[in-house]
């Protein structure tokens, strides 16, 4: 399929809630834009809001006056239903260190020129140009609030398509995010679609669990004979030119899983390339990094390669050095392609990983 037959599909499908995990460069953001033209009603008109990269472009530093620039849009004309507080609001659980004024157009129906932040130093305040974080999450949580105008969900109430709003952030802001997003599906989920994509496996796994087996999963799960959940929780990938979205084993987002199952076919159908080396070395850095030691060498110890662990390590390593998404092309030459079946299935042996249903 293509990315507008997978808008498509997730505007079809019966469930309310969407929680879409992607690699990096995947079409994550191409994808919300595909759902807006879809979702798009017979006159033409948006049936939904979205927040993704170019929501996020539509703020710009101007280092020379240290305030950020809001970039002119059909947003505007929604800002004069906003304010600080509103905003304050969202960010709270951020625990900010700054405080910001808005800064209105000479016509105030054109909404925000820009916004000012101000580090307060005993009675007095500086204007400062806060981190990439932390503009990030001001960003989000200004569509946060916008969310809650009236004047624009309230015309396109359809749907809310949120992709990655997790940029930049460190864990616990993560979780806080997490927590957000959380509160939105709560408040919308029986009105509207919610779509959520992220390349970020913390992010997505903690929705996952929350969704499906959180203190109020219940309210999200089918109550009568045949009815389908409420939420589907799926895995977006791409095939050559095409894209899939894949049902995770029982609807657990594990991240190591996946890369696995992605193994585990490979080697079946003799497809193997050199960038699926890439995908063995993650799942060996992520059990290391459980085991607490962070060595890939350690992990080949422990699944039986004690005599060859260096020379492993190092071929692992050194077809690996590039991004580890971005696939390399060609096949491994045949020794290579061992390694990783032989690592791949000590791996299986040593800690019994379920890969099917």
């Amino acid at each position: 399929m293509d990315l507008q037959q997978i808008a498509r599909q997730i505007k079809d499908a019966p469930e309310n809630i969407f929680l879409i995990y992607a690699f990096n460069a995947t079409g994550k953001t191409r994808l919300s834009v595909e759902y807006k033209e879809t979702a798009r009603n017979a006159d033409g008109h948006q049936t939904g809001v979205y927040y993704n990269a170019f929501s996020e472009d539509l703020f710009v530093w101007d280092n020379e006056h240290t305030k950020l620039n809001i970039v002119p849009s059909s947003l505007n004309q929604y800002h004069s239903q906003l304010n600080e507080r509103d905003v304050m609001e969202k960010l709270k659980p951020y625990n900010p260190k700054y405080d910001f004024r808005f800064q209105i157009h000479d016509n105030p129906e054109q909404g925000f020129d820009s916004i000012s932040f101000f580090m307060k130093e005993g009675e007095e305040q500086h204007q400062v140009k806060i981190s990439r974080g932390e503009e990030r999450i001001f960003i989000w949580c200004f569509f946060l609030a916008l969310f809650e105008v009236d004047g624009w969900t309230g015309e396109q109430s359809d749907y809310f398509f949120i992709d990655d709003p997790v940029s930049s952030m460190d864990d616990h802001n993560i979780f806080i995010t997490a927590f957000t997003l959380m509160n939105l599906i709560e408040n919308h989920y029986e009105r509207k679609k919610i779509i959520i994509t992220t390349h970020h496996i913390g992010l997505a796994t903690i929705l996952s669990d929350w969704l499906s087996k959180g203190e109020k999963a219940n309210k999200f799960k089918a109550t009568r004979p045949g009815e389908k959940n409420k939420y589907k929780i799926s895995i977006l990938e791409k095939i050559g030119d095409q894209y899939e979205l894949s049902n995770p084993r029982n609807s657990v987002l594990l991240y190591h899983l996946r890369v696995l199952q992605i193994l585990d076919t490979a080697i079946r159908e003799d497809s193997l390339e050199v960038y699926h080396l890439a995908l063995l070395r993650q799942v060996l850095e992520n059990i290391a990094s459980f085991l607490g030691v962070g060595q890939i060498r350690y992990v080949l110890q422990q699944i039986g390669f004690s005599e060859d662990t260096d020379r492993m390590a190092n071929i692992i390593n050194a077809l690996t050095h590039q991004k580890v998404y971005y696939p390399q092309a060609g096949v491994m030459v045949p020794d290579n392609k061992q390694i990783l079946i032989d690592v791949y299935h000590a791996l299986k042996e040593k800690y019994h990983f379920v890969l099917h249903n």
